[in-house]
């Protein structure tokens, strides 16, 4: 099951270049831009909760496809953009293993343990 959801989560980060492709912009803001969802981890500082509840709105499929379609939408190239990245940052973190976060520690995804003690 793992390599089947690894594979569903490659096509995923697939789509979303292909949905980059189409806002028009170079690929420098994709390459620049691919990893700082992660920025979101910061929230760790705070305390789990907080740190689990930014780590998860930065990393939520739902959320990504809802910004591509409302700057497809409203015609807002930067927006679908943020979308296509979130996206794509998100399927490449799930082929990684890496799934939202329950509140109570990092190490504790949708997707299972991760880290040295799973």
């Amino acid at each position: 099951m793992k390599i089947q959801l690894q594979l569903e989560y490659f096509a995923f980060l697939v789509l979303g270049a292909f949905a980059f492709e189409q806002t028009g912009l170079s690929w420098w803001w994709f390459i620049g831009l691919f990893l700082a969802p992660d920025i979101s981890m910061l929230g760790y500082v705070i305390n789990n909760k907080a740190g689990a509840f930014c780590y998860n709105m930065f990393h939520h499929l739902g959320l990504a496809i809802i910004l591509y379609i409302a700057g497809m939408a409203f015609h807002l190239p930067y927006v679908q953009m943020i979308g296509a990245i979130l996206f794509s940052h998100s399927s490449f973190d799930r082929i990684l293993g890496y799934g939202l976060k329950y509140p109570d520690s990092f190490q504790n995804t949708h997707l299972g343990k991760i880290g040295k003690n799973k």
